[in-house]
């Protein structure tokens, strides 16, 4: 029986892999990092209100033998280029470096369709270097999901992803073959491959793209 680790445990897909973990046999305990805590009860859920600002508060919490990172923002809502990189580079190198330290067994992460340390786009770029930290991690498993345009009901409004979703949705049928990976996916099948995925825990560093993903998480 494992600990499952998180943190995003409140975003999209987050609070859905939450329910999955809560109700996985394969889960005696799960523990989740928040700012502030959440409704959800559970004999098995432990909840840490943490400051993601004080990691030296929190780092001997980080014990276990999966980590799921499912943290994400934009950087409209971030509301800088620089609290953006906070929340989707410095907060997860972080928490995988002290997971690393004590001795997880594997890291999962959600990134973004795209992702290049090289890109221009910033967003992308962010991605692209937690990417690359990984991959440098000692963890017997590295996987990095990376969904397409995600769909679900958020608990802040995007115009920008909502009006991107009907279009996409309207003209899926148009890709296909190697553009396949470009369809919008629903947050609850990537919670589910995520799921699926920790369980096979295949040595070494994986990236999953989101027609995998789709695959996976339609098993």
């Amino acid at each position: 029986m494992k600990t499952a680790l998180i943190i995003g445990s409140t975003g999209l897909i987050g609070s859905h892999l939450l329910e999955l973990l809560l109700n996985s046999a394969d889960y005696e305990k799960v523990v989740t990092f928040a700012r502030s805590p959440t409704e959800v009860k559970h004999p098995k859920l432990t909840q840490h209100i943490v400051d993601f600002n004080k990691p030296e508060t929190y780092k001997d919490l980080v014990t276990g033998d999966d980590f799921f990172c499912t943290i994400g923002t934009t950087i409209k809502t971030a509301g800088s280029k620089e609290a953006f990189r906070k929340v989707d580079f410095v907060y997860p190198s972080q928490f995988a470096t002290f997971a690393m330290q004590n001795k997880v067994k594997q890291f999962l992460v959600i990134s973004s369709l795209g992702a290049d340390v090289n890109s221009g786009n910033f967003y992308l770029k962010t991605k692209g270097e937690i990417q690359t930290f990984l991959k440098a991690c000692d963890f017997e498993n590295v996987s990095v999901l990376q969904p397409s345009l995600l769909l679900g009901n958020r608990n802040e409004f995007r115009l920008g992803e909502k009006a991107g979703a009907f279009f996409m949705k309207a003209f899926s049928f148009l890709l296909i073959g190697k553009l396949k990976k470009y369809k919008p996916i629903e947050s609850t099948t990537v919670a589910k491959a995520l799921l699926k995925i920790a369980q096979k825990n295949t040595p070494g560093f994986h990236i999953y793209e989101s027609d995998v993903i789709q695959k996976i998480g339609d098993r």
